[in-house]
Parts: C-alpha cells; structure tokens; sequence
C-alpha cells in the first residue's frame, strides 16, 4: 500500500526535486479504478518523465471537487460537466481542459420484478438519486420526459440515494443509479442475477453526459507557466490511460496499492478497470465539441427547471490539449 507523497521524498533527493513543477489533483470520488489512469502515470513515473510533482487527492462522499478547488485546494479537478457547467453558471468559473471519458458509464438499474420495461414505466415508481451534483443528468433527463419528480401517479419519487445499492437490495426503489464499472456490479455481486434486473443507459437514452472530465480555474489559464504545467499534465496523464486500457489488470493492481483505506477488492477493482477502459477508448483528452454540445443542451432541456439556463461562454478549451499532443 502506497502512500502519495510528494516534493524531494517522491522524486529523490537528486536534482530533478529543485525543478519539479507541483501539481494537485482532486480525484471526484475514492480511490478506485475509476481514475486508474492517473495512479498508472504516478506509478510508472510518467508525471516524473515531464518534470512533474503530482499529488493526487482522493474524494470521498463529503468532498465535492468544485468546492476544493474554489477553496484554493487543488490545481486541477475531476468532475462531471454537468456539475462543473452549473456551478459555471453560479459563478466558479470551471475550464474544461482535456476528457479522457469519451463516453458514460451512468444508468438506472432497476429489479424486473417490479413490472419496470420502459422508461414510459417510471411515473409512479421511486428512483434512487445520488446528489452532491451526480443528480443533473437525472433531473435533465426526466424533464425531457416530462415526468416530475415530486412524487405522485404522474411523477417520480426521488430517493436521495447513498454511494451504495442498498435501496434496492432492500426494495426501497425500483430502480437506482448504477455506473457500468461499479454499482450495477455490486448488484450483481450481492446473489442479483443481471436476467432479474433491467438497465437504462444514459447513452441509450439520448441523454448522457460528459463525465470525468479535467477542469481548471479559467484565471489561472492567464498564466502561460501553469498552462505550460497543465499540458505536461495531461500528455502524462493520457500516457497513462493508455497504457491501463491496454494493461487492466496490472492498473488495477497498481490502483490497489494506493488504497490507504484497503477497502478495495482485487476481484472488484480488476473489473472495474476493464469496463472503465471502455470509456476512455477512443479519446486522446481532446473535448469532442459534439459531444459537448449534446451535453449542454440536454442540461438546458430541462423545462421550467434546466440544469443550466443559457449556453456557456468560455466553458471549455482545447489549447492544452493542443499543446500535449504537439
């Protein structure tokens, strides 16, 4: 088990350490597989090769990645668009820099033996949530459905829904929020067999949204040394992806060794990094301008009450993509 140490002790007591450029990332949730690219180009001294100090902060179910770097605690963040576009539009004003998801692992996983089929099905039923921003795509979803979520015949009843998949283990909803690389597997794990269950893609569904995207304070973008910074970050960090999506096993297995908390599985985490490599394939961190703006108008669809209510100005850029690639 790995500790993220940083300065002189992390990259030796020779010479590189006086030049070394620090850098903190804040990580969207726990250490998992899920950000496996960045604990492959920790370990296998990527971040080191471009003169690079990176400390790597993991997230957990009280640290919201908007509120860490507005806090002046992280240089560059993980965060889904849709949480970093609203809070853009409250006045933290987010840059995306790079995507190395291409496409979503969200969706509803809901039990078959609740007489759930189609989406035309939930008015009437309870759907777990989770919130802390993982809600928008949800709430974007629904309003294109033209189902409420205030409960009643006609509408949804929203679980506030922890990090786990007890609500419906326990039948408490019909459906819950899953990722294609986590909790739908959970289910699974727990005696659910995937005939007895019923999934709903957000990719399917028209309606998914860009997750785990790289975003930095737009302010600092006029520093032309922290953008220099940042593209070194992101040639390292896609290096880094790279190499998981061709390497699964041995990036879970260094993902493993950074778990302080050993909550982790081997047989969990080895999974979720081949279904995690489905999602960054085919990205080299450039933003897809598509499917950024699939993105921004299924949050703007939202009826009487969008996720965001106007285009963004400025939300994105691709100048340090631009420089890690060239």
């Amino acid at each position: 088990m790995k500790k993220l140490i940083t300065g002189a002790v992390a990259l030796g007591l020779g010479g590189s350490a006086a030049w070394a450029e620090d850098l903190t990332l804040q990580l969207k949730w726990v250490t998992q597989a899920q950000f496996g690219g960045y604990y492959v180009a920790l370990e296998k001294g990527f971040y080191e090769d471009e003169g690079l100090n990176v400390t790597i902060r993991p997230g957990g179910p009280d640290i919201a990645p908007t509120q860490v770097i507005a806090g002046g605690g992280a240089d560059v963040v993980v965060e889904w668009m849709p949480a970093a576009l609203s809070a853009r539009e409250k006045g933290l004003p987010l840059v995306n820099i790079a995507q190395p998801y291409k496409s979503s692992g969200m969706m509803l996983t809901c039990l078959k033996e609740t007489g759930v089929k189609s989406p035309e099905d939930f008015p009437g039923r309870t759907l777990g949530v989770w919130f802390f921003g993982n809600e928008f795509p949800f709430l974007s979803w629904m309003s294109q459905l033209g189902i409420p979520t205030e409960g009643g015949e006609d509408g949804v009843e929203v679980l506030k829904q922890g990090f786990n998949v007890d609500p419906l283990l326990q039948k408490q909803a019909d459906c819950i929020s899953t990722m294609t690389y986590n909790e739908y597997w959970q289910v699974i794990d727990a005696g659910i067999t995937e005939d007895q269950l019923v999934t709903f893609k957000y990719e399917d569904q028209g309606v998914a949204t860009l997750e785990d995207g790289l975003y930095v304070l737009e302010d600092r973008l006029a520093d032309p040394a922290f953008k220099e910074t940042l593209a070194k970050f992101v040639r390292a960090s896609m290096k880094g992806w790279k190499y998981a999506e061709e390497n699964s096993d041995e990036a879970a297995e260094i993902v493993l060794e950074y778990d302080e908390t050993g909550a982790q599985t081997e047989k969990h985490q080895k999974r979720m990094m081949s279904e995690v490599a489905k999602l960054t394939a085919g990205s080299d961190g450039t933003l897809d301008e598509a499917d950024y703006e699939r993105t921004v108008q299924s949050l703007l669809s939202g009826g009487s009450d969008p996720v965001i209510t106007k285009e963004p100005e400025g939300a994105w850029t691709h100048e340090i993509t631009d420089m890690a690639l060239n």
